[in-house]
């Protein structure tokens, strides 16, 4: 019910400030249960580390994910600002990673989905999180990238 009704919430404005608020938080309470709870375990979450591409420091977010055969698909939303997170920036960058899903950290490696792939992952991502299409509508045209994290060699 509570998980039903956060999908329904965020579609709105509201949220996606609130959302925004809370995400040092949900960093926290990752860091805190080594990764066994992200988004308070409302959707399916995962924490994402990247190498910060200026910094060259660890960078954890959290973010909503689904599953594509052995990879972890992402989007890079951003709550629908009208710029990138960092995030994809660091991806970018350094496609290496880890991403921590109920307390077990994988490595992978990043690859920017593109064309029919893309919108095959993009599709699986909207049917777990409905907002997707506002965040992007709210993106003023900016590419909602959609990155597929697959296990490292």
């Amino acid at each position: 019910m509570i998980r039903t009704l956060a999908r329904r919430m965020g579609r709105k404005r509201w949220f996606a400030r609130a959302g925004r608020l809370l995400v040092p938080a949900d960093r926290l309470v990752s860091r805190l249960t080594r990764g066994r709870v992200v988004a308070l375990g409302l959707i399916p979450s995962l924490l994402l580390t990247t190498t910060g591409r200026r910094s060259g420091l660890p960078r954890s977010n959290p973010l909503v994910f689904v599953r594509d055969g052995d990879a972890w698909v992402v989007v890079g939303s951003n709550w629908g600002q009208p710029h990138q997170p960092a995030w994809v920036h660091n991806l970018a960058a350094d496609p290496s990673a880890t991403v921590t899903v109920g307390g077990a950290v994988h490595a992978v490696r990043a690859r920017r989905a593109e064309g029919a792939e893309r919108e095959r992952l993009w599709a699986l991502l909207v049917a777990e999180w409905p907002a997707y299409p506002v965040y992007a509508e709210r993106a003023g045209g900016r590419p909602i990238v959609v990155f597929r994290l697959e296990p490292a060699s």
